[in-house]
């Protein structure tokens, strides 16, 4: 018993590793995208070749054979008054049994003119019936039907006429017709047409595979290149590129799509790791300084008094705003920041955030100018959405603005829009970085720096407002030597 189990363990050992080997080396074939195409190019071909043999085929079944059948009924009819003026001629058929070969003479009608006898009778000149063989598949019977000379086994279908002489029926000629094209000229033209069938369905086969093979190249090769490219892609590649064909159909647009994704993706990256890093560079550095604080409360070294719980509270505060802003520029994203939109007048709710501001702007030693028309500009939206979007723009101006300088508010009503104009004084930001200031946690080093208290996802809040409201904010260098941000928003009818 034990032997017996091992030679069953090692049986099964080997049909496990037979088992391995056929599953590495007998995989199903997997034909990819060019071999398909050649595949169905090169099928349609043989199908349509095929199809034309086919319908070659039956046309020379019904019609050729149709018009065979037609030109020896045709002869046929011209036999028969030569047939009859042989009977007239010998005054019976006793002539054809003794010379058979005068059949074929009898059956070649003679000029009108000919008053030669039978026997001195030269050939008549062939008919196109006479070439395809039709004469020899004549037969003739006599009055009693009863076979004389001819074709030896007439079909039942076969067509009759009658030789009548001196108004009796003397005899019957017959003809068999075609069912086949078996001899003769009618067999070397199916012939000829068989070859040229095989020829020119043999070519559009040769040339269906020549098209398929160069279109799976030249065609799919640029497919098979964005197909192998979003792999590297979809693997977190994101420099991955294909070359970009210079005409301008669906696979250069294809490419050119596939570049631009892939650019997308990579600066999508690029702004992802940006943002963890800012954002734990932003909590970092107050929950560091909180450590610190509570650290030197511990210790001892700082006194527990109003000054140390004031710091603290600051720091808490630039935490919370932090994690508040983040956290409606999430909901922005996923569209889910709520807004109750109502008629509004935007001047009136631009003058009041000004006033809220007068005490700041006093402490930062900072002078605005408010100009705003006399009449309502009226709005459709949400107040309190607003209040916090021309509150954020002042606070911006407020922190990046050197002290002395100037802040000027202006709003205004042009047709169907309303426009809100915000100048600051130097410092200014440079003609390259504009564009970036929308972008999270993005700030201009060199002027708005860092430890002026900004996380830099004010603006960035700012523009998720004004794109709920329909509108548009840009950034431009100010003739005041500053910042000039700009808000454009429909006006209410």
């Amino acid at each position: 018993m034990p032997e017996g189990r091992a030679t069953g363990t090692l049986h099964a050992g080997r049909a496990i590793v037979y088992t391995g080997f056929l599953s590495r080396h007998v995989d199903p074939m997997k034909f990819n995208l060019a071999a398909r195409l050649f595949a169905a190019v090169l099928s349609a071909a043989v199908v349509v070749a095929v199809a034309m043999g086919v319908g070659a085929h039956l046309n020379l079944k019904r019609d050729f054979l149709g018009y065979l059948n037609e030109q020896a009924l045709t002869r046929l009819d011209l036999a028969v008054p030569s047939v009859t003026a042989g009977y007239r001629e010998q005054g019976s058929w006793d002539f054809l049994r003794e010379r058979p070969d005068l059949w074929f003479r009898l059956l070649r009608p003679a000029p009108e003119d000919s008053t030669l006898p039978l026997t001195e009778r030269p050939p008549a000149s062939a008919t196109p019936a006479e070439l395809t063989g039709a004469s020899r598949r004549f037969t003739l019977l006599d009055g009693e039907r009863r076979r004389i000379v001819g074709f030896s086994r007439p079909a039942e279908s076969a067509v009759e006429r009658a030789i009548v002489v001196d108004g009796l029926i003397v005899g019957w000629l017959v003809l068999t017709p075609f069912e086949s094209v078996s001899y003769g000229a009618e067999k070397r033209f199916a012939d000829a047409q068989a070859r040229t069938g095989w020829v020119v369905g043999g070519g559009a086969v040769l040339l269906a595979a020549a098209v398929a093979l160069w279109a799976s190249r030249r065609l799919l090769r640029p497919v098979q290149r964005v197909a192998e490219a979003t792999h590297r892609l979809a693997a977190g590649d994101y420099s991955t590129r294909v070359p970009e064909r210079a005409a301008d159909d669906e696979i250069g647009r294809l490419a050119r799509d596939f570049n631009q994704l892939a650019l997308t993706l990579q600066r999508n990256e690029a702004t992802r790791r940006e943002f963890m890093a800012d954002v734990s560079h932003e909590l970092r550095t107050p929950l560091g300084v909180l450590n610190g604080e509570l650290e030197a409360l511990q210790d001892g070294v700082r006194p527990m008094d109003a000054q140390a719980l004031q710091s603290l509270k600051a720091e808490v505060g630039t935490l919370h705003k932090l994690v508040d802003d983040l956290y409606e520029l999430s909901l922005a994203d996923v569209g889910a920041l709520s807004y109750r939109k109502t008629e509004i007048d935007l001047r009136e709710l631009i003058d009041d955030t000004a006033g809220a501001f007068a005490e700041r702007l006093r402490s930062s030693g900072l002078a605005l100018q408010l100009d705003l028309p006399a009449e309502p500009l009226p709005a459709f939206g949400d107040a309190r959405r607003l209040r916090q979007l021309f509150a954020n723009l002042l606070e911006n101006s407020c922190r990046y603005t050197d002290a002395g300088g100037a802040l000027r508010l202006q709003a205004r009503r042009e047709g169907r829009q309303m426009f809100v104009d915000l100048h600051d004084s130097a410092p200014g930001v440079r003609s390259d970085q504009l564009p970036r200031l929308f972008e999270r946690f993005f700030r201009a080093e060199a002027s708005r720096c860092r430890k002026s208290g900004g996380a830099g996802l004010g603006l960035s809040i700012c523009q998720r407002i004004v794109q709920a409201h329909e509108g548009r904010i840009e950034a431009r260098p100010s003739p005041m030597g500053g910042l000039w941000l700009r808000v454009e928003l429909p006006a209410h009818v």
